[in-house]
């Protein structure tokens, strides 16, 4: 266990430990510890390299590490697990691993293919005792990877490839060394169980390039955060610490070029900061005093002082990763007959192989006249001549050219590709279910405040209608009644004058407004809409003409009234978003229905979505914030698969309601539960490019598994009738993975 307070590849949290694991052999493997890690109570992420056979796991703040129970439960699912308790590297790669495999296997097994297929000395006395010893080292040195992962499943029951490539050159190899040692003449499949077993390990060395490829993002997230920070002392003078040990209100003094190590307020100075790293967002921002930074963000021109204010897990870093890595193992329901397949796969090839085995052993002339038939659609081969030979061929051909790691990563694999690529546009994806469930919506909802606009309106208009007093004596009584409220349209109207009133009675209508009384005053002071004031029995059709020339221009339109009396019409216009009516268009291109659902008056809502070019027959107005989700409801019930995009402050509902839930924010609000998609930028540039990427990855799932369920159902087949030979069988094997994680990264090409 190492503290990372001296640095290391995961300083977010107090501690992390490190460890080593033996046994993996793929992706898969990877995944499988991966899950058994996380399992753990206290882990708060878990990354494992399958390349350096080495696992990092940090744990949550204020738990105690507990090494023992991560050992255990890497064991449990067959693996070798074991904590680093000196400062050993943790980027080794035993005896060269895959590429000593390769390295050796293809310096052994080439001269030996040449041998036999070339020079034609396979059946030559000095060449099969050569053949014999060569490929024994290979079975030694580069298949003790496989024994090894095959008994380690085996003691827990379970199997996997291993098992398989095991099985099938064991087979080989030990009926070429009884036929050697017997005499019994025929051809020796001492070269195909070296070629089986460096073609394998050439297959999964590529699937280590790839899978690393396919990291990257993650990785480049997890090695954000600096290992030390420069903290401010009470007397003035700085000190290098650990960022670990940064605790909420310390100050921390940040240089030019330097990493932010916690997220806090800037608290004194001016600065551009780079958040690109988290938000997607290239251009840089400027920071005030007050303004929020970000952990793993770079501060690029001032040398300015930072309050701290969150650290650890608590970080929008942090869970920026955490978000990364629970889409990235997580499952989509596509995927569930894919596990139901392969947790029994295994077992089933081993028994299709004893069954061709015994076909060929026991009815020889059956089989060779079965494949003599069908040699004529196909393609014409030649099985060993020998009876046994013939049977040990078709045996080992099945187990090994049988692939379930493929069928394993064909969707964890355009998940991991999909949520990366994501994660690099400032794009969150919830888990595996949100991707394919953006995969297949038919239409978007906007929220209007917040997305379509900014979200932060202005007065830019004002009519008094009772003369009584100044002008400004109802402007102050709007501003003080909505000084409270939290609505943006009421903030807005608070700006006009800062003084304050004391008042006997004050609430807040969710959806409509606030209401007061003024002390020693009986008449009820309204603020809201004018609906709720015409319901509420004030006369507003002296407003009238106000009302509908604002409401043309797609002004908000608040009221003020005393009693029954209309005192005051306030208008007030939120900017629409750079890029909206781009936005909407491009996800009409892409065949989807836009709506637009808001709390605005009818008329006012219809002329904001004619500017963005939502058809008004699309929009849904006068809303309150709890009836959002029953439009929702509605939408689906008329067969829609609809996504909803809200600021996700007021609604979760909605969110929850949707199909898909999309949540513009900021990264400081990466945790919401209730969005599927969460963008951290505060644009919506990014929504039509989530959806292209989340079909684009829901098509990689489907032709991934299409392949491996393809591969297998032909490949397994074609290997028990004899047209596959053994070493064939290993190098389509080995290059099956491969196909679907070069399929899955096509996703990172095009996003």
């Amino acid at each position: 266990m190492t503290d990372q307070e001296e640095g290391g590849p995961a300083p977010l949290s107090g501690i992390t430990t490190e460890l080593t694991v033996e046994g993996m052999s793929c992706r898969n493997c990877a995944r499988h510890v991966t899950e058994a890690l996380q399992s753990v109570v206290g882990v708060a992420a878990a990354v494992v390299s399958l390349e350096e056979k080495h696992a990092t796991v940090r744990w949550r703040l204020g738990v105690k590490a507990s090494p023992s129970a991560l050992e255990e439960a890497v064991a449990a699912k067959g693996f070798q697990a074991k904590v680093q308790l000196t400062d050993e590297s943790a980027h080794h790669d035993s005896h060269g691993g895959w590429r000593f495999n390769v390295i050796f296997g293809l310096s052994v097994t080439v001269p030996l293919l040449l041998g036999e297929w070339v020079f034609g000395w396979g059946m030559t006395s000095w060449f099969q005792w050569t053949t014999f010893i060569l490929a024994f080292a290979v079975q030694v040195l580069c298949g003790a990877r496989f024994y090894r992962g095959a008994w380690n499943q085996i003691k827990v029951g379970e199997s996997s490839m291993d098992t398989l490539v095991a099985l099938g050159s064991t087979t080989a190899f030990g009926y070429s060394l009884w036929a050697l040692f017997d005499g019994v003449g025929g051809h020796l499949y001492f070269v195909e169980a070296a070629a089986i077993i460096t073609l394998i390990s050439i297959g999964h060395w590529l699937e280590e390039r790839m899978s690393l490829r396919a990291e990257s993002s993650l990785r480049h997230l997890l090695n954000l955060a600096p290992p030390m920070a420069r903290l401010l002392l009470p007397d003035g003078s700085e000190k290098d610490v650990p960022a670990s040990q940064l605790r909420v209100k310390d100050r921390v003094v940040l240089r030019p070029g330097g990493l932010v190590p916690a997220d806090g307020m800037l608290a004194e100075g001016a600065t551009t900061v780079n958040e690109s790293m988290l938000t997607g967002e290239s251009a840089p921002v400027d920071k005030h005093v007050g303004e929020s930074l970000y952990a793993g963000t770079i501060n690029l021109n001032g040398s300015v002082v930072m309050q701290v204010v969150a650290t650890g897990e608590m970080t929008a870093l942090a869970r920026i990763i955490a978000a990364v890595q629970r889409a990235q193992n997580s499952r989509a329901n596509i995927q569930r007959l894919a596990d139901r397949v392969s947790s029994v796969f295994v077992p089933i090839v081993v028994l299709a192989a004893v069954a061709a085995g015994l076909w060929w052993g026991l009815a020889p002339e059956q089989a060779r006249a079965t494949h003599g038939f069908l040699g004529h659609f196909l393609w014409m081969s030649h099985p060993p001549a020998n009876v046994l030979a013939g049977a040990i061929s078709a045996t080992a051909a099945v187990l090994i050219v049988a692939c379930p790691c493929a069928m394993g990563l064909a969707t964890p694999a355009a998940i991991m590709a999909g949520a990366n690529a994501a994660a690099r546009r400032g794009i969150l994806i919830r888990d595996g279910l949100a991707l394919e469930r953006a995969g297949t919506i038919t239409s978007v909802v906007f929220d209007k405040t917040g997305t379509l606009t900014h979200g932060k309106p202005t007065v830019v208009a004002s009519q008094v209608f009772a003369s009584q007093k100044a002008d400004s004596d109802h402007l102050k009584l709007a501003a003080a009644v909505a000084r409270h409220s939290t609505h943006p349209l009421s903030q807005a109207v608070a700006q006009i004058f800062p003084d304050t009133m004391a008042f006997e009675v004050w609430r807040e209508i969710a959806g409509s407004g606030v209401e007061a009384q003024l002390k020693g005053e009986s008449d009820v002071i309204r603020l809201g809409s004018l609906n709720w004031l015409r319901s509420s029995g004030v006369d507003v059709m002296t407003g009238r003409k106000f009302e509908e020339k604002w409401m043309s221009s797609g002004a908000s339109l608040l009221g003020l009234s005393s009693g029954k009396s209309l005192l005051l019409l306030i208008a007030l216009q939120d900017s629409i978003k750079s890029g909206a009516a781009d936005v909407v268009d491009e996800l009409k291109k892409q065949g989807l229905k836009v709506y637009m659902i808001t709390g605005d008056h009818l008329q006012t809502a219809q002329a904001v979505a004619a500017k963005v070019g939502i058809l008004a027959e699309n929009v849904f107005a006068q809303v309150r914030p709890e009836q959002k989700a029953q439009w929702i409801l509605q939408l689906q019930e008329k067969g829609e698969r609809a996504a909803f995009v809200g600021d996700g402050i007021n609604d979760a509902p909605a969110l929850k309601q949707a199909n898909l839930g999309i949540a513009v924010s900021r990264a400081s609000d990466v945790a919401m539960d209730a969005a599927d998609l969460v963008l951290l930028r505060s644009d919506i540039q990014a929504i039509p490019e989530s959806i292209r990427l989340a079909r684009a990855s829901l098509l990689t799932i489907k032709q991934n598994l299409f392949w491996a369920f393809f591969y297998n159902s032909a490949a397994i087949p074609l290997a028990a009738l004899g047209f596959l030979s053994p070493v064939i069988c290993a190098a389509t094997m080995g290059f099956s993975d491969v196909i679907v994680i070069g399929n899955a990264l096509r996703l990172s090409r095009r996003f």
